[in-house]
């Protein structure tokens, strides 16, 4: 071997040093792209002064979020040394070997999944579901949930007008039927010179949209996915007489009390809606509470929080993450080193002050956290009663054939409830099929 090569050789040699001494010393953390992730970055400044550990972030805005989250995990890439995915990626993920499994690790470092609320391990940890194993540490708690126009609700001239016609007091509504007479109530009335509708929801068709708003309805009627779970017997649970009421309603109220022209809003669409004054309620994710409360046009004083109205049984649509170790990734060490400083009790607590949604009972149970933040009390109310989407290696297919029959019925008019969720079954009949699962 020549000199020069053997200078090329050894200049190449240090290269490749350097740039493996440089995965040791960083992490990317991939997320979606909202509130949350900003605190998350501010938050594990001080994981970064602890460890040496240079933190990068990969942020994908929500409706893109799945696609090209899972796409990376399923081509195996190594963008993502840690990644808070959803919860209904948990089945796919552990069952191809994407996400690493974690019970050795918690073991070792005594870390128990008792610590954290049961809903959420169940949710965002577990696979087969309600088995201990553990595929992620819950990290982000969230539930859909209810925000209103509490200026608008306590005028006299409002009030006045609302008692007389349904002989009650305007209030939040204690029953999704409730939630309908008063978003009704407002839907085209006139509020300081302006025209303002009843509610914004969920309409959107191309991700998981109008799916995370009618199942809002349809648990609040009792909708199961199973009449028994694990055995995917879903004729006469996905389809019972209370889920084609649920449904009903959910129609009803997109098209008696939503603003003109929503017929494809998710997210981004329900908070618009709010903040610029088109509507006196809204749903939407948990994780937006706190800066709908710091608003300066419609916060403070002028909203309310309301958990998700029960109709036969208190139910709320689950969201929220847990945080996992990407499997290939090629700094396990400082993945788990995260995860270890991520479940200790202070940095939850601190997760919590800076708009995160802590899943530890040393935030949850302390008894100051009802009195923490307006919407405090309603968040524990509503993760106490949380329902998710199938978590199935399929949920993909799961999901795009709810989207589709959903959007049909709600939006486009086409056939009755009962035919929708006939229609459903058979979808989803025919991909469990496929999975070998009937």
């Amino acid at each position: 071997m020549s000199r020069k090569t053997l200078v090329a050789t050894a200049a190449l040699g240090l290269v490749w040093a350097a740039q493996a001494h440089a995965q040791a010393n960083e992490l990317t953390l991939c997320w979606a792209a909202w509130d949350p992730a900003n605190a998350l970055v501010e938050l594990s400044k001080d994981f970064e002064a602890q460890s040496g550990t240079k933190m990068k972030f990969e942020f994908v805005p929500w409706p893109n979020f799945a696609d090209r989250m899972l796409n990376e995990l399923n081509s195996g890439g190594q963008l993502c040394d840690l990644l808070i995915g959803d919860s209904q990626w948990i089945g796919g993920a552990a069952e191809n070997g994407w996400y690493l499994k974690l019970n050795d690790f918690f073991d070792k470092e005594g870390i128990s999944m008792d610590d954290f609320a049961p809903a959420t391990v169940y949710a965002y940890s577990t696979w087969p579901k309600g088995t201990p194993n553990y595929y992620a540490l819950p990290a982000m708690g969230d539930a859909n949930g209810w925000f209103y126009r509490k200026d608008w609700f306590s005028r006299p001239e409002i009030q006045a007008a609302f008692k007389e016609k349904y002989g009650r007091d305007l209030a939040e509504p204690k029953t999704q039927k409730e939630l309908l007479e008063i978003a009704q109530f407002f839907q085209g009335r006139e509020i300081d010179g302006k025209t303002v509708y009843g509610a914004s929801i969920f309409t959107e068709r191309g991700s998981e949209g109008i799916t995370m708003g009618a199942t809002g309805a349809l648990y609040a009627w009792g909708f199961k996915y199973e009449n028994t779970p694990g055995k995917y017997d879903m004729e006469g649970a996905v389809n019972s007489p209370a889920a084609v009421e649920a449904l009903e309603f959910y129609k009803e109220l997109y098209k008696t009390a939503t603003p003109p022209g929503y017929d494809n809003a998710y997210m981004e669409q329900s908070l618009d809606a709010f903040k610029s004054g088109q509507v006196a309620m809204a749903m939407n994710w948990f994780a937006f509470f706190p800066g709908l409360y710091a608003d300066p046009n419609v916060g403070g004083d002028k909203i309310d929080f309301f958990v998700n109205p029960p109709q036969n049984v208190a139910g709320s649509t689950l969201g929220g993450q847990g945080i996992s170790v990407v499997a290939n990734t090629d700094n396990m060490d400082g993945a788990l080193a995260y995860i270890k400083w991520f479940a200790q009790p202070d940095v939850q607590k601190k997760w919590w002050s800076m708009g995160g949604y802590s899943c530890h009972n040393a935030v949850l149970n302390d008894p100051g956290f009802k009195d923490s933040a307006p919407f405090a009390g309603d968040f524990l109310e509503a993760m106490a009663s949380v329902q998710d989407f199938w978590q199935e290696p399929a949920y993909a297919s799961l999901l795009l054939a709810m989207q589709e029959r959903l959007h049909n019925y709600v939006v486009a008019d086409q056939g009755t409830a009962k035919e929708a969720l006939d229609g459903l079954i058979a979808d989803w009949t025919e991909i469990f099929q496929d999975e070998g699962k009937l």
